[in-house]
């Protein structure tokens, strides 16, 4: 992940009345190109949404829905989860479940400064998924936690996914 070559200084205004393919987050004015599209990060992002929306017909499940983590960043979760719809075209609240799953190529310390980000903001459940080790996170501030078990769910148990439906081929 790095920032776009000979990209200027943006308002926050310009990125998000802009649209740009493929999306990228925006970062203090600058915007930063997001590691995406090789196999295993598409199968365990589809999977994880197409489970979240079977098992929580409740909850708002998205892919890379733009979110305001601070004033001068959005991001572009994997998979964002929500009790409602957004007030507005964007999400500028915390999300109820935030999901990251690491492409290849993904830089270890902008990975964790995301998911801090997202915990600041409010996000009371970060999942981090790593499709190659078959391994999941909870990003419990500051530190990651490995699951260990046969499943993953949310702080308060309203949530849950199990490994089979995660790591489904």
């Amino acid at each position: 992940m790095a920032a776009l070559p000979d990209s200027p200084l943006l308002s926050v205004e310009e990125y998000l009345n802009t649209s740009y393919d493929p999306d990228v987050e925006f970062v203090d004015g600058v915007l930063v190109e997001r590691n995406v599209g090789d196999w295993l990060h598409s199968l365990i992002q589809s999977n994880v949404l197409f489970a979240l929306r079977r098992k929580y017909p409740h909850l708002k499940v998205v892919a890379e829905l733009r979110s305001s983590v601070t004033g001068t960043r959005y991001r572009l979760p994997d998979v964002c989860v929500l009790l409602a719809p957004p007030k507005t075209k964007y999400l500028l609240d915390a999300a109820f479940l935030v999901v990251e799953v690491l492409s290849e190529s993904d830089v270890m310390s902008v990975v964790i400064e995301k998911l801090k980000e997202y915990a600041n903001k409010g996000v009371p459940n970060v999942w981090l998924i790593d499709p190659r080790l078959q391994v999941v996170f909870t990003y419990v501030p500051p530190t990651l936690v490995e699951v260990e078990g046969e499943a993953v769910s949310g702080k308060d148990g309203s949530v849950e996914l199990s490994r089979a439906e995660i790591f489904a081929e």
